[in-house]
């Protein structure tokens, strides 16, 4: 008899020869279908989560998504997400300034209202635990097409030596020989000429003029009212002696590319409070400004772009939280944007070369040991891509008493596509310190975003290898990177690319939370305009995933340098180390106040007892979070200590 399939076994073959026929048409699909599926299944293992860590997707609700470009953890635990406009111009214009506090204990979001645009500023932590935020965005880039006015920096002198003189805004200046008329943006002082007398014999020599810089536009559109040589320029509605003493000179007013300008405002965030409150502004406009924290609590204030679009001519300034107001350093020194300068412990600054671009190519690039006090810079030879230090990462590695520092990454000047993998180390204990280059990336990485965690470990995520993630350039890689073995170790890889407007923060649970990346371009080709990542990503490192951590359940909430305090822990015989991490403050890829200080550690009966170094330059005032390791490197939770 001849044989006959039955209907359910028909059905089978026609359905195994349609996925066959699936599979030829659609081999690729296939593959990647499983090979996905696969690699899901992998990385969510717990073996391989104890290996490598794990990355999770922040579940942000839609009315808290923001451009973010800087991040700060508080002493209260919550991190201050901070856009400004964002870099949009449309916020800009529709005066749209953001910024978001997440509770990563609740994962709750609150929106708090912000008083000027933030958008690439500087911050710092301050010893009440507040956050100062100083500088931001006056006006956005225009590139040559765009510009509609010619315009540009007018120099105003004042010849008086007996008053100095405001020019309000809507001043006119006209040129002597051009004739032509250019109107500044905003009110300008002008200080008194300075007298200057013969140190030998006191004989009046000459007045120097005071100087005042403020931007000027064309009253009328087009290339024909535009200049292209310096020229005098005499000032509407002044008379008398101020018309004879009072006057601008510019060199070219064109139509010619308008970078970024700043703004003078400052700010501190209080934790507690939970909002901005103003403080006095500035003496200068900045854009990319760096804040760094000094021995005695108050703040540095370097570089930026000022308030007509010029690197900010060394003019450093210092706030003092008691007062609340700024002041001249009285010496000038000239950095990039940006720049990675820290304070060591004989309370000198270090200027690691890592920077974030405005600038010239030429001035202020290269690292050394920077007294303020005296203004003498020591530059420290031996850097490996010495011209690639654009867009690098500069960490202090633990403990800090040691005093080793590595820069990571980074590219060439401006739009450059070169990108380094170099990691160079510095001794600055060592009587003649030298870069030498430590263990390598696998790619050139510019960007790259890099955490000090409570193991002593340095986590390194993110960056790309060209401008701006030009040409899909983004490296989905993470590193583990031991200082004492001077060794990376690659390990689970994040899910979103990382570039410019970038930066990482460590939580006080031991987490890292990873934010931004302002793509240039949003595909290989180059031909679609990129998009800002909002997604927020946090790693769970390996040591989440060895079984229960160390826990501190009572102790002091504050401890004075050269102190002690004791902490309560049911396993205080397998604590090993003891360390206090500043909460770190980071935009650009750039935290100067990052550092994990080791801690004197004595177990007692029933907990354990730290020592805080009495060195105010080494622990300087203000929150830290207190990490204990046990014997498999294990961290507790963060707790929140104030150092007085």
């Amino acid at each position: 008899m001849k044989y006959r399939p039955s209907l359910r076994t028909r059905r089978m073959a026609m359905s195994t020869a349609v996925v066959l026929a699936l599979s030829g048409a659609n081999g690729p699909w296939v593959y990647r279908f499983s090979s996905e599926r696969y690699h899901e299944y992998k990385i969510n293992k717990p073996d391989y989560k104890a290996a490598n860590g794990h990355w999770d997707l922040l579940d942000i609700p839609s009315g808290y998504r923001i451009n973010t470009i800087h991040a700060a953890l508080l002493h209260t635990g919550k991190v201050l997400l901070v856009a400004g406009s964002g870099n949009n111009r449309k916020n800009f214009d529709a005066k749209s300034f953001r910024s978001v506090l997440w509770d990563p204990k609740t994962d709750e979001f609150t929106n708090m209202p912000t008083p000027k645009d933030m958008f690439c500023s500087g911050h710092t932590q301050l010893p009440d635990g507040k956050l100062l935020i100083a500088g931001g965005t006056r006006r956005y880039e225009k590139l040559k097409g765009d510009v509609t006015k010619a315009g540009g920096l007018m120099i105003v002198h004042n010849e008086d030596p007996d008053k100095p003189i405001t020019l309000p805004a809507g001043t006119r200046f006209t040129g002597s020989a051009n004739g032509r008329t250019f109107v500044s943006k905003d009110p300008v002082l002008v200080e008194r000429a300075t007298k200057v007398f013969d140190r030998r014999t006191g004989a009046f020599l000459r007045n120097d003029a005071g100087l005042g810089r403020i931007y000027v536009e064309a009253q009328k559109s087009g290339e024909k009212y535009g200049t292209g040589t310096e020229d005098n320029y005499r000032i509407a509605g002044l008379t008398g002696s101020d018309a004879r003493n009072v006057y601008g000179i510019a060199q070219k007013l064109a139509l010619d590319k308008k970078d970024f300008q700043g703004i003078r405002e400052a700010f501190e965030f209080d934790p507690v409070a939970e909002k901005y409150i103003t403080v006095d502004p500035m003496n200068e406009a900045r854009w990319y400004p760096t804040l760094t924290t000094l021995r005695d609590g108050r703040v540095l204030a370097l570089s930026g772009l000022d308030e007509i679009g010029q690197i900010v001519p060394g003019k450093d300034e210092i706030y003092d939280p008691k007062t609340r107001k700024w002041q001249y350093t009285g010496i000038v020194r000239r950095f990039p944007t940006y720049p990675a300068v820290f304070l060591l412990n004989d309370g000198k600054l270090f200027y690691s070369g890592s920077n974030a671009g405005y600038g010239p190519a030429d001035v202020g690039r290269e690292p050394g040991i920077w007294d303020l006090a005296t203004n003498r810079f020591r530059k420290i030879p031996g850097m490996g891509d010495a011209d690639e230090m654009e867009t690098s990462a500069t960490v202090r590695l633990p403990p800090a008493q040691d005093e080793k520092f590595m820069v990571i990454g980074g590219g060439g000047v401006g739009e450059s596509d070169r990108s380094s993998a170099k990691s160079r180390l510095v001794d600055l204990k060592d009587p003649a310190p030298r870069f030498r280059d430590g263990a390598s990336l696998e790619e050139g990485t510019r960007y790259p975003s890099a955490s000090l965690l409570p193991d002593d470990s340095l986590l390194v995520t993110g960056g790309s290898n060209d401008y701006r993630g030009r040409g899909g350039s983004n490296v989905l890689q993470a590193r583990l990177y031991d200082p004492r073995t001077d060794t990376y170790k690659r390990v689970a890889d994040p899910a979103v690319g990382r570039n410019y407007h970038s930066g990482s923060v460590l939580l006080p649970d031991g987490r890292v939370m990873v934010f931004g990346s302002d793509s240039l371009y949003a595909d290989r080709a180059n031909t679609r305009p990129g998009v800002f990542e909002q997604r927020i990503e946090i790693y769970t490192p390996p040591y989440l995933y060895r079984g229960s951590r160390p826990e501190l359940t009572a102790g002091p909430k504050s401890i004075r340098r050269g102190g002690t305090g004791r902490f309560t822990t049911a396993r205080g015989a397998t604590i090993t180390s003891a360390k206090l991490m500043r909460p770190s403050a980071v935009t650009h890829v750039t935290d100067t106040d990052q550092r994990s200080v080791a801690l004197g550690l004595k177990r007692t009966a029933g907990g354990i007892t730290v020592t805080v170094p009495g060195n105010r330059a080494l622990v300087p005032s203000g929150w830290y979070m207190l990490f204990v390791t046990d014997d498999r490197g294990t961290p507790s939770e963060g707790m929140w200590v104030e150092v007085p």
